[in-house]
């Protein structure tokens, strides 16, 4: 993506959630306003809102399903307020977000004969990972990898979340793939 749209897409972002916050309304941005294709290509989207580097929320679509620009109105409403992790955002909590988007590739499916193949084939720092084991599902987004540089506790917290045990990567009838993501926040055009 070009700046450019990457600014249009943080600004929606941010317009977003202050709209939610003042009066509850969700907002519609029109194609007429924003005649930029690549704004309605159908992408997976996160939004990660943070202060500090304190994650305040993070909500996302793997799979795409809407245009990007409406993924991300929805998407930065859900990581403000929805998150089930956090209360819904406050008004002087608003004033300290730093907002990033990852806009995902499609994931593919990752086969692995072992966990160390496993760990062979995953690229830390790149990889975003999927794990799935029959009703139990989790995702981190590469940026993850920033905090657990592990691979044993990246993919351990992920099993975690997942609601399996921390040791479940070994497990049978795991399933993994992988996709990456561009990611881009407003710390970014900040001077």
């Amino acid at each position: 993506m070009k700046d450019s749209q990457r600014k249009i897409l943080l600004d929606i972002s941010r317009r977003a959630i202050e709209l939610y916050l003042e009066i509850g309304k969700k907002l519609s941005p029109y194609h007429e306003d924003f005649d930029d294709v690549d704004l309605w290509e159908r992408r997976g989207t996160f939004v990660t809102l943070t202060i500090g580097r304190q994650l305040r929320g993070c909500i996302g679509s793997i799979i795409p399903t809407k245009p990007l620009i409406l993924d991300i109105v929805d998407n930065s409403i859900n990581a403000a307020f929805r998150d089930p992790r956090f209360y819904p955002l406050t008004k002087d909590e608003f004033k300290a977000i730093d907002i990033e988007i990852s806009i995902l590739t499609i994931p593919m499916r990752l086969e692995f004969s072992d966990v160390q193949d496993l760990y062979n084939k995953i690229r830390p720092g790149i990889d975003g990972v999927i794990l799935r084991r029959g009703i139990y599902q989790a995702t981190f987004l590469p940026q993850v990898w920033e905090d657990l540089p592990s691979k044993d506790e990246f993919f351990g917290n992920l099993c975690y979340k997942a609601g399996l045990p921390y040791n479940c990567i070994g497990l049978k009838g795991m399933e993994i793939n992988t996709y990456q993501v561009e990611a881009f926040s407003e710390k970014d055009f900040r001077k």
